[in-house]
């Protein structure tokens, strides 16, 4: 370990004495990169180019697609959504953040439809419940004579095998 951290004392040293005036082989500065906060990326739509967006080697802009050709299921989600009125109205691209937003509305509206038939299962488990006991059915019942069903068959077997 000692050896690591002297190795590393001499290579900052070492460019440390590199750089400095006057020293032989004197270096020429680096030009650094200019420090970019960090956080969430930006992204240029390209519709206008700005000098402070994200830049590759050659200098170009990089671009974000701003619009987004809909499929079938996201036109029936739009229109499910109430985004538009028909399916002609709906344009042959349209923003992400537009699609975004009628999926995540769709996914409320599933979500209330399903705990609204969940709600509607359970007082018809509860209606039929009730009829059951009404009658004096039970799971107990059920069970027991599910299984003297299976002894009286099985007795029967016994019978035609001894036979």
């Amino acid at each position: 370990m000692l050896a690591a951290v002297g190795g590393l004392l001499r290579l900052r040293l070492g460019r440390i004495l590199r750089g400095a005036p006057g020293a032989r082989g004197e270096a020429a500065p680096r030009p650094t990169a200019p420090v970019r906060p960090r956080g969430l990326p930006r992204y240029c739509s390209g519709r206008a180019p700005s000098g402070s967006g994200p830049q590759g080697p050659a200098g170009k802009v990089h671009r974000v697609p701003a619009e987004h050709k809909p499929s079938q299921f996201d036109k029936r989600i739009l229109l499910w959504t109430g985004r538009f009125k028909a399916m002609e109205d709906i344009p042959p691209r349209i923003p992400p953040e537009m699609i975004d937003a009628a999926r995540n509305k769709a996914r409320v509206k599933a979500c209330y439809i399903m705990i609204g038939l969940t709600i509607i299962a359970c007082f018809a488990v509860i209606a039929s419940a009730k009829r059951a006991a009404e009658r004096h059915e039970s799971l107990t019942s059920w069970n027991l004579a599910k299984k003297a069903k299976w002894r009286e068959e099985a007795a029967l077997a016994a019978q035609a095998k001894a036979k």
